[in-house]
């Protein structure tokens, strides 16, 4: 059952990974190459590439890493950073499914000349937000992200598509379930750990050319861990569409007027193997509070989530995209929202099978909230690490429970008019995110200059009023598409 190949010929899961254990994998499995990967500061995945000369040098390169250009991978950083380190993570270790050669690639983590973390660095953010976290309440952030995106190929005249109306819908009336299932089957084998995949809603006809809509969903796991499961599904997904030559975009907005793509976080926190969120069948206090602190955060959390100026192409009214800030039971309109969590039902497997005997649950609850307003461009290392510091806010707050209440939008209410709104565009979130800073500069997660820098970098694009300047205009919101097409 275990598709990863080092775990499954090592006989122990990833996180259990030594530098012994890579050294016997490699050398038993005549492995020809080893490649280092890493994020940069525009969110992306890099590579770095050896040839094994020999056993000293594969040693030698997995105990002190290698030399890299911190002022090329990093638009805003010290000066005396420029020169960085990379160091491998061992538990990442996968083999690559897309290589030529046998090879086996590692995530990295940054260090300065004098050994220590880089402070900016994504990796670092996520974990330092983390242990800020786990330091002030005892418990652990889990994430998930909900990948969509979509497939461009030519108009199929066989089976049609139906505009807007693909959710779930499977081939041959879906476009491409043979792309998303190759996509499910290779991330599960570098490790990522998958939920589901299915056909979203999503389904675009223009001219010659059909876009179609997938959704990959994975499970909760640390955010650490969150991180690294994005950053690598976006890599295969992209890599499998790139074989079959097609385009593949998690862009917010690829037409306007047409159902855009968003990047769903869910959360849950957890200690001693339980589940926070919920308490006596009911959410919890704790919950609420982690809800309070992604609401009164929520502006500045959209810097993080929302980085091109089409993400506010997305976030409009009278669509699923949210724009009030507030939450919600079930109610998709909603930023956060509460959905169904198995809580207190016990009869639904006993009632579609009659024979079944009766099955004690020993699962984790599944609860989770979710936050709706992230898209493809999110930085997720920076996201995880910002939720996790407006998670910590909203534990700590004395006001969270009042504010919560006052925030609340009942299910099938549309009357969000009283509610305050999420920005307008890239501008707004770098000036929220200077309001805000204190929350995620708290522990020291986020560093002065890089709030800084990543403020200067969304107000660069200059996007304030955009919707307004650009209304009416097709041609200028093609092409402001187009410029973001492969974002994230």
């Amino acid at each position: 059952m275990v598709k990863h190949k080092i775990s499954s010929f090592l006989g122990k899961p990833a996180k259990e990974f030594t530098k012994a254990d890579i050294i016997k994998y490699i050398n038993e499995n005549g492995i020809e190459m080893v490649n280092f990967r890493y994020v940069g500061g525009d969110g992306k995945l890099k590579v770095l590439n050896f040839v094994l000369n020999d056993k000293d040098y594969l040693e030698e390169l997995l105990t002190t890493g290698e030399r890299v250009d911190g002022s090329s991978l990093f638009s805003h950083i010290d000066a005396e950073s420029s020169d960085l380190y990379v160091i491998p993570r061992y538990r990442t270790a996968f083999v690559n499914p897309f290589a030529e050669e046998p090879t086996v690639d590692l995530l990295c983590s940054f260090y300065t000349a004098e050994g220590k973390p880089l402070p900016g660095a994504p990796e670092h953010l996520v974990r330092k937000g983390q242990q800020v976290l786990q330091k002030e309440t005892g418990m652990t952030l889990e994430a998930l992200g909900e990948l969509e995106f979509y497939l461009f190929s030519e108009v199929d005249d066989i089976y049609s598509i139906t505009p807007q109306k693909g959710y779930h819908e499977s081939h041959p009336f879906s476009k491409w379930e043979v792309i998303r299932l190759e996509c499910m089957d290779t991330i599960s084998s570098i490790g990522g750990r998958i939920k589901y995949g299915h056909a979203e809603v999503g389904n675009i006809i223009e001219g010659n050319m059909e876009m179609v809509q997938h959704e990959i969903e994975f499970l909760p796991v640390p955010i650490e861990e969150a991180a690294d499961q994005v950053v690598l599904a976006k890599w295969v997904i992209r890599e499998v569409a790139y074989k079959y030559g097609l385009h593949v975009s998690f862009a917010p907005k690829i037409v306007v007027g047409a159902a855009g793509s968003g990047m769903h976080i869910h959360m849950r926190l957890v200690k001693d193997g339980k589940n926070m969120l919920v308490e006596n069948d009911k959410l919890s206090e704790i919950a609420k509070r982690m809800i309070g602190g992604l609401l009164k955060n929520a502006r500045s959390l959209s810097a993080f989530g929302n980085t091109v100026p089409t993400s506010f192409l997305r976030l409009v009214p009278h669509q699923e995209a949210p724009t009030s800030i507030c939450w919600g039971d079930r109610n998709r309109a909603t930023l956060v929202r509460v959905p169904l969590g198995w809580l207190g039902i016990d009869n639904m497997l006993k009632d579609a099978n009659p024979i079944e005997d009766d099955d004690e649950n020993k699962w984790i609850n599944k609860q989770t909230v979710e936050l709706r307003s992230p898209d493809g461009s999110a930085h997720i290392y920076n996201l995880l690490a910002g939720i996790a510091a407006a998670v910590t806010f909203g534990l700590k707050w004395d006001g969270c429970l009042e504010y919560v209440e006052k925030q609340y939008l009942k299910v099938n209410s549309t009357d969000k008019a009283s509610f305050e709104q999420l920005p307008e565009s890239c501008f707004d979130c770098g000036v929220s995110l200077l309001d805000e800073r204190k929350v995620y500069e708290a522990g020291e997660i986020f560093t002065p200059f890089v709030i800084e820098g990543i403020a200067e970098d969304l107000k660069s694009f200059g996007d304030k009023n955009l919707s307004e300047r650009l209304f009416g205009s097709g041609e200028q919101l093609k092409k402001l598409v187009e410029d973001h097409i492969h974002c994230g």
